[in-house]
């Protein structure tokens, strides 16, 4: 009796250094079990090119031009749900990881990870599961169980508008606060005018020393 044959993997992967995404690509599509059918330079061509070729798989980078990691996996989530990301990082980004399992992610891949935790990520995405670091699994049941969260201080604010209010307490500059947020300046500008007006609060000073008796800030 012949035992079914188990098709390979199918990868894309999208990173915008060439020696970085052609390396990784070197490194897979050798192995048994792995198919390397796209790479993309960049997060709009990595949505473009996983419509055309339906990977099982996708590797995606954070930041990229056009579009980055973050809005292209949830583009690719919406579209096709059955399809898994995998966000590349430098390190243990709580806030980057966390957005992109927000954005529909099913985990986390360092760069310079070694070859067989790479592989062992690709295949429990593909199998359904999901890869994150242990330092990032009480944060990130929260996020995948928000049922059992505790009410958030001010529930009048968005949960947009919750993030931009920790980070305003916590020190953050409009425009670094668009940089961790992956938002415009101008998107910024804005959620803090709707918390000024939502809190009835005269400054960003007064905003902040609510915001810390509340317990905000202190990530």
């Amino acid at each position: 009796m012949t035992e079914p044959t188990t098709l390979p993997i199918r990868l894309l992967i999208a990173d915008d250094h060439p020696v970085f995404r052609d390396g990784l690509a070197s490194l897979l599509d050798p192995l048994p079990g792995i198919d390397v059918v796209a790479r993309a330079s960049d997060g709009a061509e990595a949505v473009a090119l996983v419509d055309e070729h339906r990977p099982d798989v996708v590797i995606m980078d954070v930041q990229m031009p056009v579009m980055n990691g973050i809005d292209a996996t949830r583009a690719v989530v919406a579209a096709h749900p059955e399809v898994g990301v995998l966000v590349l990082t430098m390190g243990e980004d709580d806030g980057t990881v966390l957005s992109a399992l927000r954005a529909g992610a099913r985990g986390y891949l360092r760069k310079g990870a070694e070859q067989d935790e790479i592989v062992r990520a690709v295949s429990t995405v593909h199998g359904g599961g999901v890869v994150f670091g242990a330092s990032l699994a009480a944060r990130i049941a929260e996020v995948l169980a928000p049922a059992g969260r505790p009410e958030r201080p001010f529930p009048e604010l968005t949960e947009r508008e919750t993030e931009v209010l920790d980070l305003i307490a916590a020190g953050r500059s409009n425009g670094q606060i668009a940089q961790e947020l992956f938002l415009s300046p101008k998107t910024i500008r804005n959620n803090i005018t709707s918390i000024l007006a939502k809190l009835q609060a005269t400054d960003r000073a007064d905003v902040i020393i609510r915001a810390r008796d509340a317990g905000l800030g202190q990530g």
